[in-house]
Parts: C-alpha cells; sequence; structure tokens
C-alpha cells in the first residue's frame, strides 16, 4: 500500500498544484467567468484518465496469457520510462511552472472558451494519463488479487486533494523543492522494482530469455507470504527468487538514475571575460 499511496500522492500533488496555479490566477484577474472551461477541461481530463485505467484493467482480461504478459511487461518499461523522465522534468521546472502556466492561460483567455477548456485538459490530462499508467503497471507489479494497492493510490490521491486545497487557503506552506526531491527520489526505487517486474513480464512472454537463470533464491528466509516479504513486496516490488536479467536491469537503472536525480544541480559556468581570456 505504501508504494502505492506514494505514488498517488506524487502524481496527485502535481495535477493538484496545476489546478490551483490555474484557478489562483482566474480568480486574482478577476476573470471568474473563465472557471467554468476550465473545470470543464480539468472534468473531461479527470474522466479520461479513468476511461484509460478502465481499459488497461479489464480490456487486457481476454487475451492469452502470452498476450498478457507481453502487454503487461512492455507497458510497465513504458510506465518507468515516463515516471523518471516526469521526475527529472519537475525536478528542472518546478521553479517556473506557475509562469508557464499564467502564459498558457493569457493566450487561451485570449482565443476563447474552446481554448480554456483544451488547456485545463491538457494541463491536468497528461499527469492523468501518466499515473493510470504506472499506477496499473504498479498495481500489477505489487500483487494482483489485492485490494490494497488500489486502496493505497486513492488514499494517496485523496491527500494531494486535500493538500492542494490547503495550498489554494493558504493554510499550508512547504518546501516543495525538498518535497519533490524526497518523494522523487523513492518514486525512482518503486520504479526500479516496476521495471524488474516488467522484464519478468516479458520472460514469461517468451519475449525474453532466461527465464529460468535465477540470479538467487530467498524464499526460504523471506517467504513472499510472510508479513515482511509482503513488506518488501509492497514498497519494493521485492522478489526473492529475480532471474539474472531482472536483477541487472534493476541495478543498471536504479544506481544511476538515482545517483543523478541527487545530484547537485550545477548552473552554467560563467565565461571569463577579463584580460586572461584576451591572451588566450
Amino acid at each position: 500500500m505504501f508504494g502505492n499511496y506514494l505514488i498517488g500522492l506524487r502524481e496527485g500533488l502535481e495535477a493538484s498544484l496545476v489546478v490551483c496555479v490555474l484557478v489562483a490566477y482566474l480568480v486574482k484577474t478577476g476573470r471568474r467567468d473563465a472557471l467554468a472551461p476550465v473545470w470543464t477541461g480539468i472534468a473531461a481530463a479527470c474522466a479520461l484518465s479513468l476511461a484509460f485505467g478502465a481499459l488497461l484493467t479489464f480490456g487486457t482480461r481476454e487475451l492469452t496469457f502470452e498476450a498478457q504478459e507481453l502487454l503487461g511487461g512492455t507497458l510497465s518499461v513504458l510506465s518507468v520510462a515516463l515516471v523518471t523522465w516526469m521526475v527529472f522534468w519537475m525536478r528542472r521546472t518546478a521553479r517556473h511552472l506557475r509562469g508557464e502556466l499564467h502564459g498558457r492561460l493569457d493566450a487561451a483567455l485570449a482565443m476563447g472558451t474552446g481554448a480554456l477548456v483544451a488547456t485545463a485538459f491538457l494541463a491536468v490530462g497528461r499527469e492523468g494519463l501518466e499515473t493510470a499508467l504506472f499506477v496499473w503497471a504498479s498495481v500489477r507489479a505489487s500483487g494482483e488479487g489485492s485490494s490494497a494497492p488500489l486502496a493505497g493510490v486513492l488514499l494517496g490521491i485523496a491527500t494531494a486533494v486535500v493538500l492542494g486545497w490547503l495550498f489554494y487557503r493558504g493554510a499550508l506552506r512547504i518546501n516543495l523543492a525538498k518535497f519533490f526531491t524526497w518523494t522523487g527520489g523513492m518514486l525512482v526505487v518503486v520504479a526500479a522494482g516496476v521495471l524488474a517486474y516488467g522484464v519478468h513480464d516479458l520472460q514469461e512472454a517468451r519475449f525474453l530469455g532466461g527465464l529460468g537463470d535465477r540470479a538467487f533464491d530467498v524464499s526460504a528466509a523471506v517467504p513472499p507470504d510472510s508479513w515482511y516479504g509482503t513488506l518488501l513486496k509492497g514498497v519494493l516490488n521485492f522478489q526473492p527468487d529475480p532471474t539474472v536479467l531482472q536483477l541487472t536491469v534493476w541495478a543498471l537503472y536504479l544506481v544511476p538514475v538515482l545517483a543523478l536525480f541527487l545530484a547537485p544541480a550545477v548552473g552554467p559556468r560563467r565565461r571569463n571575460t577579463g584580460p586572461a581570456a584576451d591572451r588566450g
């Protein structure tokens, strides 16, 4: 539940912040008449995200086992790629997100109602589709047949909505840069587990080889049905008997991506325009 709660909280808070920026800007500029089109676009984006999640959940049940594993593995890899891009994008542009959204909203206000709906739909829809895909992949990796992963996602989204409302009302102030850094780092760890599970799906679909090559097997020490095995599975997508390829992909993703994400940002170097530079 914790891993999926983190996904719901992180992704939901990004969407909540986008909504807060859009609504607050319209209210402060005296354009309350434009709120209805914006809410329409937001509602359409939420509906599309839910429909996409339902399609992923129910639309794959009629496929053969190999086809299900191939689709699941492919979408798991895609979701990890998207969430990795998202955490780095948010780290780089979080400080300028407000100004970027204000600029888009000004252009949409000049164009009319349809542009307002489209602006809100695109701003929230991207977050919603990414969330639906990554949640589906994470829930699938955490274990089908259990309601805990879905409950974690819903609790995370509910928490994000409450936090977004508190931000809008000015009742809550936190360091968003640190928040997104910590949650982004934890999300990279979760994504590594989803990626390893996706590789296992592709092996079971016979798309990748090495299904019988086990890196290790600690099932006796860490039984999957024990409380600590369940905890490791839910938080880290830990598998007590991974294949060599799973472990290799997990390490090749986690170590460099986490190191790059947590590395301090380096600003552009200033050019030396003094006499020494002229002599060069």
